[in-house]
């Protein structure tokens, strides 16, 4: 998420950055957004002072009206759910009044449309969430328009090369090299993370101690 913060040069027409991604802070952190703080970053949520006690109240409020207004099914759980859960990372043009909730995945590439069904997976994962953002930006008038950009890969280093590339150029990733540095970058920390894994499991397997297992690096 970094490196797409970091490479995305497109300027919006005061030539200042288009892009910002709030959530990305270095190579090796991002802070995860809740629902509370993306809502407040788009002016769509009134943020009331620590120990008032309301914010969530509020927002639950919002969250059964949404799900009223579409006759979708919800219980206390769903509606728990819903604020709790964070995408990897967030993606504003406040010119355009975009926000682009950003998803990476590692997936096993056994099958055929082994990256359709994981993207499918993440899109239903996040779907209430964006549906919820357009119900209060409707509502508000506010003209925010919220989607979702995912990049998938598999565990042998599979990805589709064409939509990566294309999905890297729609957040502002302009210069084709870097794009394509990206890509390398993304396909060579993949097949790492899975050579570590199999080691891993291989000492595992070796093993005749019940420690061994309890002990490997998470």
């Amino acid at each position: 998420m970094f490196s797409i913060r970091k490479s995305s040069t497109e300027l919006n027409d005061a030539s200042e950055p288009r892009w910002h991604f709030p959530s990305a802070l270095s190579p090796e952190a991002h802070a995860e957004w809740g629902l509370y703080r993306i809502l407040k970053y788009m002016g769509l949520h009134e943020i009331l002072p620590p120990g008032a006690g309301k914010n969530r109240a509020k927002l639950r409020e919002d969250i059964e009206k949404y799900h009223t207004a579409y006759a979708i099914d919800f219980d206390d759980t769903d509606i728990d759910t819903l604020i709790a859960r964070r995408p990897d990372g967030l993606a504003f043009d406040k010119d355009k009044n975009l926000c682009v909730f950003l998803q990476y995945t590692r997936a096993i590439d056994t099958n055929e449309d082994w990256a359709e069904k994981k993207e499918q997976g993440k899109n239903d994962r996040y779907s209430s969430h964006l549906g919820f953002i357009n119900h209060l930006s409707h509502r508000e008038k506010s003209g925010w328009k919220a989607s979702q950009t995912n990049f998938t890969t598999g565990v042998r280093g599979s990805l589709h090369t064409n939509q990566i590339l294309t999905r890297l150029e729609s957040l502002g990733v302009k210069n084709t090299n870097t794009r394509e540095a990206i890509r390398n970058r993304t396909v060579q920390k993949t097949l790492s993370m899975s050579d570590m894994i199999l080691k891993f499991f291989f000492i595992a397997l070796s093993s005749k101690t019940d420690w061994t297992l309890q002990n490997l690096p998470t």
